[in-house]
């Protein structure tokens, strides 16, 4: 089997940038999202993307055509039975992920094959609700996707070798470098950053320092690019709380369990960047402190 065109399920930030790699390297992608706003907004975004590379001579006006070309949108899931490969982005909850994938397993043939791209849920576990495990694979990027390079390729009890191989392959033509990740909660990479994410938020909560300064400290301490406070606010509090609630859940390592003040922010809907507070105020258009949350 070959995968030549694949359906992206879910249009947010997550969803479009695979979309928009996936694209940029040759796929036909159809673009699936509930309402006509989202996929509208969606495509908008990449094309707003795209058009930033051709301004700086990345792009030429002629492959920027042809990338837009190969996206197309829709808001009925029905769509997917024509499609090689699905990949599910929607949001970080076992229930709704399990039922998006059981009405698609209903839709497509036999051969599709069937993606998430979960921060943290355990795959053998979506897995579980489907006819074709050997067919379910994790492949969770990292935000944002067309500049992060990592997928995690995330192999389920019961996926096969074949398909394995088959988005390994996929992974490398998009331009990306696929690690193999046996499953298990926040497989590789979500695991140590929230055993990191855990420690600064008990150093906030003991005072060691402020929000600000914790931050500082990791990015220049650790050469990384953001401290753990600002990545939070850049992948959205609700996706944090949620790797969060999943990590504990599935270890029982209070280690692990929701950090107070990330719930209360949450219950507000002061989310991170998309929605202009979050650990940090951007309602200005820059990046501020909020001493309202400093403990």
């Amino acid at each position: 089997m070959e995968i030549k065109k694949l359906m992206m399920v879910g249009s947010g930030f997550m969803g479009s940038g695979i979309a928009q790699v996936s694209a940029t390297a040759g796929y036909k992608v159809h673009m699936f999202d509930i309402t006509e706003e989202s996929v509208g907004k969606a495509k908008a975004g990449i094309e707003k993307a795209l058009s930033g590379s051709v301004k700086k001579g990345k792009l030429s006006e002629e492959q920027f055509n042809a990338i837009m070309g190969r996206i197309t949108t829709t808001t009925n899931l029905a769509d997917a039975k024509d499609y090689d490969l699905v990949i599910e982005a929607i949001v970080e909850n076992l229930n709704i992920k399990v039922d998006v994938f059981k009405k698609l397993d209903e839709i497509c043939p036999p051969e599709t094959i069937f993606a998430s791209n979960t921060s943290s849920i355990p795959i053998s576990q979506i897995a579980t609700a489907l006819k074709r495990p050997d067919k379910f694979i994790g492949m969770h990027f990292f935000s944002p996707v067309p500049v992060m390079k990592l997928v995690e390729i995330i192999k389920g009890l019961k996926t096969s070798e074949e398909t394995c191989a088959l988005i390994k392959d996929l992974t490398q033509k998009i331009g990306k470098v696929g690690v193999i990740v046996k499953d298990g909660p926040g497989f590789l990479v979500n695991r140590v950053n929230s055993a990191l994410i855990a420690e600064a938020n008990k150093c906030l909560l003991e005072g060691v320092a402020s929000i600000e300064d914790i931050d500082e400290a990791i990015k220049y301490g650790m050469n990384m690019p953001m401290g753990p406070f600002e990545l939070g606010d850049f992948v959205g509090l609700d996706v944090a709380l949620a790797v969060s609630e999943n990590m504990y859940e599935n270890t029982k390592n209070p280690m692990f369990a929701p950090f107070i003040t990330l719930n209360k922010l949450v219950i507000s809907g002061d989310l991170g960047r998309k929605t202009g507070k979050g650990w940090y105020d951007y309602t200005s258009g820059q990046k501020k402190i909020r001493d309202d949350v400093n403990i």
